[in-house]
């Protein structure tokens, strides 16, 4: 072979090589993806735990991935687990009553200021016209359970990317520190002198990203429980979690203060379901609006625009481990980009 095509030769194996490579992990690629983001943000913590056992990496990253898997594959496990069991059972429930025509209209409608008693009227004239009823029900009832179908669905793929996520984990854990270097070095080949800076601006997003999700998270967790606590709400712990992972999807947690108002309506506490529902709206969902752009932004230097399309097309394009992959690889990238610039460009 002629020396002159060589360059080329070579450059085409390596990009055939490349492809073939991406195309083997693609499946895999979002567990991965969010394996390395959830291994970076924690990875001091990892450093402090090493120290403490003398150096014995095994036993370091088998205490790591078992803390996540506590923190996080089996909350979201039961979320899944009751989500599914009782999408089926209510909509049943709901569609039998539908064909006996024992609904009626909850004592509690009536009591609500300024729209009771119209709401009242509507709901009782609805079920006393078998007709309207029906049509209700077909525009709402088999839409409600797709959507909430769709929800259980993307929690299961949710469980079973976190899963493979933490198993990958653990060898991002244990061998952390050499895949470490082998970058850094296939860095300063690629980009000489600025290797280190865009390693820091890398861990230091990631970081920033990822905290100011899972805080948030927890915030509007804790906002939650105090909103429960106070207006005697059942199974507190479960609400807590479940809000905790629903506040990882957009418009999630509205489905668990607001479930939690109907059933203190229902339970005849109008009073206290008024009260759940203000507290929801300017509290629970407040950290959600407010909170969690801010914390974002201000550790990752993410302006908010980019915050909620890297959400959005995260979840679009890797399901639920998106919610964190997206909004961290646009930090990454918004982050290279204004290094490499020199001047930090103007927040969206």
């Amino acid at each position: 072979m002629d020396k002159r095509y060589e360059p080329a030769v070579r450059l085409a194996a390596i990009v055939f090589l490349l492809i073939g490579c991406f195309y083997v992990l693609q499946p895999f690629l979002a567990a991965v993806l969010f394996a390395a983001c959830v291994s970076v943000s924690s990875w001091p913590l990892y450093l402090m735990l090493l120290r403490r056992l003398k150096g014995r990496r095994n036993l370091a990253a088998a205490l790591m991935t078992l803390s996540l898997v506590l923190l996080i594959v089996v909350p979201l496990t039961l979320v899944t687990y009751n989500l599914a069991d009782n999408v089926g059972r209510i909509y049943e429930q709901v569609r039998l009553a539908l064909d006996s025509g024992a609904l009626a209209a909850p004592a509690w409608l009536k009591e609500l200021p300024v729209v009771g008693a119209t709401l009242d009227g509507y709901v009782s004239r609805i079920i006393g016209s078998k007709t309207e009823m029906l049509e209700l029900a077909k525009n709402l009832l088999e839409p409600a359970r797709r959507f909430l179908l769709a929800g259980g669905l993307l929690l299961g793929s949710g469980v079973a990317q976190t899963s493979l996520a933490v198993f990958v984990s653990f060898f991002l854990y244990r061998d952390g520190q050499a895949l470490a270097a082998a970058l850094a070095s296939g860095l300063q080949r690629l980009i000489g002198a600025s290797a280190p800076e865009v390693a820091q601006t890398v861990s230091r997003t990631v970081r920033g990203v990822m905290y100011g999700l899972l805080g948030t998270a927890l915030a509007q967790a804790l906002v939650a429980v105090v909103g429960f606590l106070i207006a005697g709400v059942p199974a507190v712990a479960l609400l807590g979690i479940v809000t905790f992972v629903f506040s990882l999807i957009p418009v999630g947690p509205p489905l668990i203060w607001g479930g939690a108002a109907i059933w203190l309506f229902n339970d005849g506490q109008t009073g206290w379901g008024i009260f759940m529902l203000v507290w929801g709206f300017f509290l629970i969902s407040g950290v959600d609006n407010v909170v969690k752009p801010m914390l974002i932004s201000r550790g990752s230097s993410l302006p908010f625009l980019l915050v909620l399309l890297g959400v959005l097309g995260g979840v679009l394009a890797f399901g639920f481990v998106g919610l964190f992959i997206g909004p961290t690889l646009l930090a990454v990238l918004y982050g290279l980009l204004r290094n490499w610039s020199g001047t930090p460009p103007e927040p969206l």
